[in-house]
């Protein structure tokens, strides 16, 4: 083979594996390539002097970048218009059963993929089950990834198979499913959300017996059904955010939440803040 021929074929593999390499590396940086990453370090808590929340960020999955620290400053100020202390971590170790029983509850704040160690499940389990409670927002129960069928099937109740993609942002109608309930009264009927991502689940969590809050009227966007994705629809009634209790615990879930504009708008924080309230138990029905 002639010289130039080979610095030719050098060449074109040097670009090959570059581009491959690239490639691979920006997926990993927005988590399309799952981590097996645990902490088994937990980290030091400080001494709380109010009711004190726990917020919880990791990412094993895919990851928000710019969501979730617009989402944390807009929890942490929620908490602390409530009188309460907010505690802001992505060292999963925090879920043991010394560290949680300090917190009055939990929230997951775009939480993705696999992210507690066996020991770091059972605490966070039975911790709400005997009382605990947890808030979680939109990636903490869109994720394929989850190896975990007790937070899927029972925690989250659903499975994600989807979101819009054609396009992946749009304006959609969420409807109050009880707009007698206090805590969807304050939104507009319907409420118009403008420029999300939405999921769908392989199931109706209301066959389950959870509280559906808030649905999504199909004819108010475009769903392109089967995408390259999964599903990006319903049949029937679309919950897209909801609760229930597990044990003494109480559970609630948002799947609104992929763009950081979406926490800034005022109807949502006043939902989430009312969420908050029900989830902490302490100050009367929401």
């Amino acid at each position: 083979m002639k010289t130039w021929l080979k610095r030719i074929l050098l060449s074109l593999m040097v670009l090959v594996v570059g581009a491959v390499g690239y490639g691979y590396y920006q997926l990993k940086s927005v988590g399309l390539i799952p981590r097996k990453d645990y902490d088994t370090v937990a980290p030091v808590l400080p001494e709380f002097k109010k009711p004190a929340v726990l917020v919880f960020t990791k990412t094993n999955g895919f990851i928000h970048k710019d969501a979730i620290p617009v989402a944390k400053q807009v929890f942490k100020s929620l908490i602390e218009q409530q009188g309460w202390q907010a505690y802001l971590t992505d060292n999963a170790a925090v879920h043991s059963p010394e560290l949680l029983k300090r917190f009055d509850f939990i929230i997951w704040n775009n939480v993705s993929g696999d992210v507690l160690t066996a020991e770091q499940r059972t605490a966070m389990k039975t911790w709400i089950e005997n009382g605990g409670g947890w808030l979680g927002v939109h990636a903490s129960g869109g994720d394929f990834s989850y190896d975990w069928e007790w937070y899927v099937q029972t925690l989250i109740g659903a499975q994600f198979i989807g979101h819009t993609m054609d396009p992946q942002f749009q304006n959609a109608d969420v409807i109050a499913a009880d707009p007698s309930l206090l805590i969807t009264a304050h939104l507009p009927k319907p409420w118009r959300v403008k420029q999300e991502e939405w999921y769908a689940f392989d199931q109706n969590v209301r066959d389950k017996g959870y509280e559906v809050l808030l649905t999504l009227d199909e004819s108010s966007y475009h769903t392109a059904g089967e995408t390259w994705l999964g599903n990006d629809s319903m049949p029937g009634e679309h919950p897209i955010a909801w609760r229930h209790t597990v044990g003494k615990g109480r559970v609630f879930y948002s799947a609104i939440g992929h763009q950081p504009a979406t926490y800034e708008y005022l109807e949502y924080q006043a939902f989430l803040r009312k969420a908050m309230h029900w989830v902490r138990g302490r100050d009367g029905d929401q």
